[in-house]
Order: C-alpha cells, then sequence, then structure tokens
C-alpha cells in the first residue's frame, strides 16, 4: 500500500477548493473529502491511499488530480505541467558502426568541415538465381558480396560495417562506402566489371541541412548560409530541455577558441561524471550545463541522487541540442542507416544544456515553475538563442500571462534572445498549436527528401515499402513467416479495439509466436510499445498500421526492440478483423535501406500541430515549418533508442520524429543570424526566415499534407525554411516591447498589470487594433461587405533600390496596397503601407480564405501570409 500526501491552499472567497478524483483504473480512497470552500489561505491536506497493485500508476493518478482541478487561478503557479512535444522516437536492430573515410581538411578560412564520403558502386554484372529469387537466394547473393568485400577489408564483420546496399535482385553488386585504395583494389578482382564513384549516394547526416540548400553533396558553396554567417561561430545556443550527454563527439571543442566573453555563466556546468571519469565536462562547445528540478520534486518527490544531474538520461535533449548547434561528427548512422556526418544548424555555435525535464520513460516532467527558471538563468548567462521544444498538454485559450514559457519568452525577446518554440504533436486537428505568444517563434514539423525504408513481401506476389530502421533477422532465420493481425490474436477476456493497439496483456501468445504481427498505431509520433508487446508475445516481427485519420501518410522510421516497420493504413485494412484476407499470408521483411531525392518533398506530417491558435487566431500560428520527421542526431548513452526499459541498447545517434526536431533546425538558423548580423532584433531575425520561406515543394507544386491535400497556413505558417534567402531578406517586419505590451493591452489586460510585467513606465494606446500587430503574416476577420483594412512597416536591411507590390487572389476579394511601391535609400529606413481587402463575391468554400503579399526589388522576394477568418 501507497499514501500519497497533497497540500493545496485557498487563495480566493470566490474559489472551490479543488477536489480530486480516483480514476476508475486505479482503486484507493481519498481522505477526507476536501470541502468546497475555505478561507483565504487555509490549507487543506488530504491522503490518496492506493492497493499494491496500482503502485506503477500512481504518475496516472497524479495527472488526473490536475485534470479534475477546476479553477485554474489556484494552482496555477505549481500545476500547471508541461511535457516535450517530441518525445524520442527510437529505433530496433543490432548496431552496425560504420567505417569512416579519412579526414580531409577543405576550408583554407580555418573552419573545420567535414570529410567527403566516398560511396562506390561495385557491378558484377547479373544474379544466377533467376528473376524470382528466394529468401534463401537473396541471402546468398548478399553473402556473396560480403565475401568480396572481406577479401580486401579482412573480415565480414568490416564488410558489413561499411556496406550500404546489396543489389541482390536483380541487378548484382554492392554500394560501399569506401577509400579510394580499396575501392582500387577491388577492381582488380577477376570477378568484378566495374567500380565507380556514386555522388546520389553521398550521405550526409542530418540530410535536413543538405535539402535546405545549406551544403550539396557534402560540399558548401560560397552562398551557403553557412558560410555567410560562418557557421554560427560564437553564437550562444540555449537547449531548454531534458539535459545532455556531454561526452558525445557532437559536443567536442577541439579547435575552438576561449569561451566569448559574453557569456556570463561562466564554470557552471552540473552535471556529474560518467563511469568515475575524470575528464572535464565542459568544455569550449559545451560551455555550461544547469539544472532545475524544484517544481518536478515539489510535485513527484525527490529526485534519486543518481539522477540530480543535468545529464540526459532519455535522450531528448542531447538530440535537440545536436540539431540545433551540434558540431560537424564524421560516421553518424543509426543501425548502417543515414550514414554521413552529424552537424548542427549552427555547427560552429556555443551550446549550454539546461536541463528542466525529469520524467525517464514518459513524454511528460517538464513543470512550469522549473522552465521559468531556466528562462530566468538563460537570460542572465548571456544567451543568443533559445531552443524549447516543449509544451502544454492541451493549448490554453487564453492565459498568455499565465504560461511560464510565454513569460519566460517574452523577457528572454526584450533582452534581444530569440526564443523558437515547437508547435505540438497533437494533428491533424485544428487549434491545436502551442507556444502561440507573438515574441515566440513556433515551428511546425514537415518531412525532408530522405526516407528509411524497408522491402515487405507478401506471398500473395504483392510488394509494400515501411518505414524502418531495421537490419532484418538474423542471418539463419531470414524467410517468410506467416502473418497475423493483432485483432484475430486477441484474447477473449480483450475488448477488440484494445487488441488492434496491441496493449498489454490483450494478446494471446499461441496465436503469434512465430509470426510477423500487425498493430494499429496508437501514438502519432511513436509506436515502440507496440512493438515491445509483439516481442512479449513472441511475434518475429511487427508493422504497424497507420491510423490514417490521425496520422495520414506519416511514416516515422522506429527503433523497434524487433524488425519492425510502418505501413500506410489501408496496406492491412486498418488493422481490423478480417475473414480471409491474412490468415494465410506469409511476410518477409527486408533490411532497411536510405532512400534521397524523395519527391515530393516537403509534405507536412500528419501529427504536427494546426492553427488558428485557441488564444489568439488574429496571430497566425505556427509561424514556418522545417524538417522533423525521421531526423538522425545526437543521442544519450544512458538509455535504448526506444527508451523502453527491456532496451539494452546503447547507439550514439538516434532517429526520431517530431516538432521537437524542427523547432532546433530553425534556432540553428536563427544561430546563423545571429552571428551574421548580431545587432538584429529577434522580430527581425524571425521575419527574415518567415518573409524568405517557401510554399512550394521540391517538385515546384504546392506543398501537400499528410493526407494528399494542399496544405494552408495553418499547417505551415509562412511555409517551409530556405536559409540562404533568410540571410539577405532585403526587408523586414520589426517589432519591439512596446509593440508587444500593445498587443496584450489590446487582447484585454489590465494596463497597470503590464507595468508591473514590464517594470517600465507604459500606457495602453487609446485604440489599438491586433490586426495591425507589424508581424510578418496578416491575419484579419471578415466584416460582411465592409472593406477590411490593415497597416504594416518594413525596415529596409538590404541595398538602396524599389520594391514593387505583388498580391496572390484572395476568393471574394480585391486585395489593394497602398502604396504599391517602396524607395529606400538607406539601411533601416522605414516604410508604413496599407492592406485594402474589398469583398467581391462570397467565397464558395466559405472562411477561412488565403492568399498572400509579396514586395520585390528583382532580387528579393518579401512574402507574408494572408488569413480571413
Amino acid at each position: 500500500m501507497k499514501i500519497i500526501q497533497r497540500e493545496a491552499t485557498k487563495r480566493s472567497e470566490l474559489l472551490c477548493f479543488p477536489k480530486p478524483t480516483i480514476p476508475a483504473v486505479v482503486s484507493g480512497n481519498i481522505d477526507p473529502e476536501p470541502p468546497d470552500k475555505r478561507k483565504i489561505k487555509e490549507k487543506g491536506t488530504y491522503h490518496v491511499t492506493l492497493n499494491p497493485a496500482d503502485l506503477e500508476r500512481v504518475r496516472e493518478v497524479e495527472a488526473s488530480f490536475q485534470k479534475a482541478t477546476p479553477s485554474e487561478n489556484l494552482v496555477e503557479a505549481t500545476r500547471s505541467k508541461h511535457r516535450r512535444l517530441l518525445s524520442p522516437v527510437r529505433e530496433e536492430a543490432p548496431p552496425q558502426m560504420i567505417t569512416r573515410s579519412k579526414s580531409i581538411p577543405k576550408d583554407d578560412a580555418g573552419i573545420f568541415q567535414e570529410a567527403l564520403k566516398q560511396s562506390y558502386i561495385v557491378y558484377l554484372g547479373g544474379h544466377s538465381h533467376g528473376p524470382h529469387p528466394s529468401p534463401t537466394d537473396l541471402e546468398r547473393a548478399s553473402n556473396s558480396h560480403y565475401d568480396l568485400l572481406a577479401s580486401v577489408l579482412g573480415s565480414h564483420e568490416k564488410a558489413k560495417e561499411v556496406i550500404v546496399y546489396s543489389y541482390n535482385k536483380h541487378i548484382n553488386g554492392f554500394a560501399a562506402l569506401l577509400e579510394q585504395e580499396e575501392a582500387s583494389e577491388i577492381a582488380k578482382n577477376p570477378n568484378v566489371i566495374s567500380v565507380f564513384l556514386s555522388k546520389e549516394h553521398k550521405l550526409h547526416t542530418t540530410r535536413s541541412w543538405e535539402f535546405l540548400g545549406l551544403e550539396k553533396n557534402g560540399r558548401i558553396s560560397a552562398n551557403s548560409a553557412w558560410k555567410k554567417a560562418r557557421f554560427g561561430e560564437n553564437t550562444i545556443i540555449a537547449n531548454i530541455d531534458s539535459g545532455v550527454w556531454p561526452e558525445h563527439p557532437s559536443f567536442n571543442d577541439k579547435g575552438y577558441d576561449p569561451v566569448p566573453s559574453k557569456w556570463r555563466g561562466k564554470r557552471v556546468c552540473e552535471i556529474d561524471h560518467h563511469s568515475g571519469s575524470g575528464k572535464k565536462i565542459c568544455n569550449r562547445k559545451l560551455i555550461g550545463a544547469r539544472m532545475f528540478s524544484k517544481n518536478y520534486e515539489a510535485e513527484v518527490g525527490q529526485l534519486d541522487p543518481m539522477f540530480r544531474s543535468a545529464r540526459d538520461f532519455v535522450g531528448h535533449g542531447t538530440h535537440t541540442l545536436s540539431t540545433a548547434g551540434g558540431n560537424f561528427t564524421r560516421g553518424a548512422h543509426v543501425f548502417g542507416n543515414g550514414n554521413g556526418t552529424a552537424k548542427g544548424g549552427s555547427p560552429r555555435a556555443r551550446v549550454v544544456a539546461y536541463k528542466v525535464c525529469w520524467s525517464i520513460r514518459e513524454a511528460g516532467g517538464c513543470h512550469e515553475a522549473d522552465i521559468l527558471a531556466a528562462f530566468d538563468h538563460a537570460i542572465s548567462d548571456g544567451v543568443d538563442v533559445i531552443n524549447l521544444s516543449i509544451g502544454m498538454f492541451i493549448p490554453r485559450s487564453q492565459g498568455l500571462l499565465t504560461d511560464g514559457p510565454s513569460i519566460g519568452a517574452f523577457h528572454a525577446v526584450a533582452r534581444n534572445i530569440v526564443v523558437v518554440c515547437s508547435a505540438g504533436n497533437d494533428g491533424p486537428q485544428p487549434q491545436t498549436v502551442t507556444n502561440v505568444a507573438p515574441w515566440s517563434f513556433t515551428v511546425a514539423v514537415s518531412t525532408l527528401d530522405r526516407d528509411f525504408l524497408s522491402n515487405i513481401s507478401l506471398g500473395n506476389k504483392h510488394y509494400l515499402k515501411g518505414a524502418s530502421l531495421n537490419r532484418g533477422l538474423p542471418a539463419g532465420s531470414r524467410k517468410f513467416y506467416p502473418l497475423i493481425l493483432s485483432a484475430n490474436a486477441r484474447l477473449p477476456n480483450a475488448s477488440l479495439e484494445d487488441a488492434r493497439l496491441c496493449k498489454a496483456g490483450t494478446l494471446d501468445p499461441n496465436k503469434v509466436r512465430g509470426k510477423y504481427l500487425v498493430c494499429v498505431r496508437s501514438g502519432k509520433i511513436s509506436s515502440v510499445g507496440e512493438g515491445q508487446q509483439a516481442a512479449n508475445v513472441g511475434a518475429v516481427g511487427v508493422f504497424i498500421n497507420n491510423d490514417y485519420k490521425q496520422s495520414g501518410n506519416t511514416l516515422p522510421a522506429e527503433p523497434h526492440i524487433l524488425p519492425g516497420a510502418s505501413v500506410n493504413g489501408s496496406d492491412f485494412g486498418g488493422g481490423n478483423t478480417d475473414q480471409n484476407n491474412t490468415r494465410n499470408l506469409i511476410a518477409y521483411l527486408s533490411a532497411a535501406r536510405t532512400y534521397i531525392g524523395i519527391k515530393p518533398a516537403p509534405i507536412m506530417a500528419g501529427f504536427s500541430s494546426k492553427g488558428p491558435s485557441a488564444m489568439q487566431p488574429l496571430i497566425l500560428k505556427p509561424d514556418i515549418t522545417a524538417p522533423g520527421v525521421n531526423i538522425l542526431a545526437a543521442y544519450s548513452l544512458a538509455t535504448g533508442p526506444s527508451n523502453l526499459p527491456s532496451d539494452r541498447r546503447r547507439i550514439p545517434f538516434n532517429v526520431q520524429q517530431g516538432t521537437s526536431m524542427s523547432c532546433p533546425h530553425v534556432a540553428g538558423i536563427a544561430g546563423l543570424l545571429k552571428t551574421l548580423h548580431p545587432n538584429w532584433s529577434p522580430a527581425a531575425i524571425k521575419s527574415a526566415i518567415m518573409t524568405t520561406a517557401t510554399t512550394l515543394d521540391n517538385t515546384n507544386r504546392p506543398i501537400r499534407d499528410a493526407f494528399d491535400q494542399i496544405a494552408t497556413p495553418f499547417e505551415y505558417g509562412s511555409g517551409h525554411i530556405q536559409p540562404n534567402l533568410a540571410m539577405d531578406p532585403g526587408l523586414v517586419y520589426n517589432l519591439s516591447t512596446t509593440d508587444y505590451l500593445n498587443f496584450l493591452c489590446a487582447s484585454g489586460y489590465n494596463e497597470n498589470l503590464l507595468k508591473l510585467f514590464n517594470q517600465r513606465s507604459y500606457t495602453c494606446p487609446k485604440s489599438y487594433n491586433i490586426e495591425d500587430l507589424n508581424y510578418p503574416s496578416i491575419t484579419v476577420t471578415h466584416r460582411g461587405t465592409n472593406p477590411i483594412k490593415v497597416t504594416r512597416t518594413v525596415t529596409n536591411v538590404g541595398p538602396s533600390g524599389t520594391y514593387v507590390v505583388k498580391t496572390h487572389i484572395l476568393e471574394g476579394f480585391k486585395v489593394l496596397v497602398q502604396p504599391s511601391s517602396l524607395t529606400f535609400k538607406t539601411i533601416g529606413e522605414k516604410k508604413t503601407f496599407q492592406v485594402i481587402l474589398n469583398v467581391t463575391s462570397v467565397p464558395h468554400h466559405g472562411f477561412p480564405i488565403f492568399g498572400s503579399l509579396s514586395w520585390t526589388d528583382g532580387k528579393h522576394k518579401v512574402t507574408s501570409p494572408i488569413v480571413v477568418l
């Protein structure tokens, strides 16, 4: 038996004292039952008694207490919980290390860059097994490739480490990462027809930076934002998250100059030494680490001393920090997938970890007061950019000044710090976007042009592709196995729905053992739990069937503890029970391969949270989208890639998904802009990124969503990030602290409160329209037949010249911009214009209506989306 004690204090006679409730799934009682009302400042204590079988569900009970609390104001400071919107999504298969090519210094300016990978194709002609190979034939062909490679490299183990593809079906050959001398030696073999360099397969992780145009085939052009902004040199990027794994090579400081004098958090490194090592933990790259746990400990209990550290025990913080500012790190891959060089958006930035998330196995544990303390210290420490891949469980419809991250971000922005936040993973439902304050930079998530895919062969000569990281079954077990839907494997006392989701205790091991199990995805970004249950009942592998209504065609590659793949919802009938469709099917799952140049891309992820903002729909949120599906980055060695207790694997890199991954991409680009334009305001940096974004994919067509529909600004904001163009935007929409205070006044906040909030004299304007906030996007409400008028002011940050306006037609409206041209003579010059929307007809599909406005001088194009609600 366990007794939990909690105390709450009444703050207002008008408020009811919270009444906690015990969920039906847990047996126990509350004593005493709190009365409805108490005197002001009177404290009430209650005890919760749980039966022994319920002890594993204590966190679930506590979460229910919070949800049962009726008064938000009463417990705002201590009960509001935040969680990582993008919890780690990790994957499977025995680790295989890929050999590294020799380091080749390429930058005569002395900035460290990655060595080019050498990917060679070894062509051997045709196969002897004919056009319809069996699994045994395929295995034999691959083994022959290992044999050939091993004759040069010295062992099968080394051969398996370097091989990228084994062409074992029709074309006989393989692709491998080799040094030039090794390729030349292979070419001498009389059975080899040719050996040639394949630039197409020179994979560099994270692939997203090549997709975003910062490099091409491993080469960095003079026009790259990396070159222009000196790789983000000496910009300080803070990450408020789950900590950091400091020994990771992504945080190596070789070649770095002394820490910039602007860093004020000197010698703060609250990290334990791993395995008793005396090695210095923080360095010139990872210049500091702090931990904030008081709120967490007050809510949950004292931390185990082993975990009282800014060290990352779940991998999320390491992944996000390295994506934003990790150094060039060769030899990155996950189970042989995505081979290349990992690097962050600002690879030469200095980085700092602020640990506020403490749950070891869950997405939560990031408490509001701890987050606000981290903001406070980060501002004091002198950071330039803050990455916050954290958000609320449920977006609030009100409360910008009762939200810790919103308050922290306001103070940071007021001190010229860019704050980049994740939009959330609660899509595709509308009004799910979080972190919606206009001073925060809110990032949605979309795909890039790389997939990790396995081939799935079914016995009825049907073939599928599934997102996967798996390396296949062991050599002696690579064959076809029977296939069973989880709904057909349920125990008599299990519900059909629970069995479809492969919940614990719902599946019959006698029905599943020795088969591939098909489960329906229960989580939007992670299904490793289903893989665990499949392993528990003896499955040889697992296929995760997307719930199309929730995920669409977004297929995450996950690190299951057994061979597995994510498949489209229609591939196995949605996972429902069947009569004959799968009962006699057999399946074969190949090892995953890496594919680049995927089209179309980007595609909005099905789970990406969508606008409009429930708090203030007149501020378009999210602001931007960036890659966040199947992102490969650094990881913690304290946990397995699936983050399951049973997962004993340890890998230095991992693949994850979500807005937690897209958010640091934007933070890294903001870091470049901070280096290139150190005097720009956070609003100017945000504007530069937003107004240079694109709404077209790599086929030059409108970006689509996971449901194959044309996406809208409610999904991607201004569009998909284009870093190279953002370095030179031409014009920016600037905002000051006063502008944000005016926004708060117009939102109904009391002027006296705002004076306290800002700690300086301030008077609300007599009239102010939120639609006139100088935001880079324009959102207005329709006024029937009356015209809509809004104003904006742009600041010149480029050469002198004249900009002319162009508008994209909005259905039912004629757009007039006055003046229609703007001439600038000096940097910093400002010009104001008015946008007038005149109604011409009733929109055929109703509201909202989407359009855009662009200013161009022939070189620059400064674009703002327009939304009419």
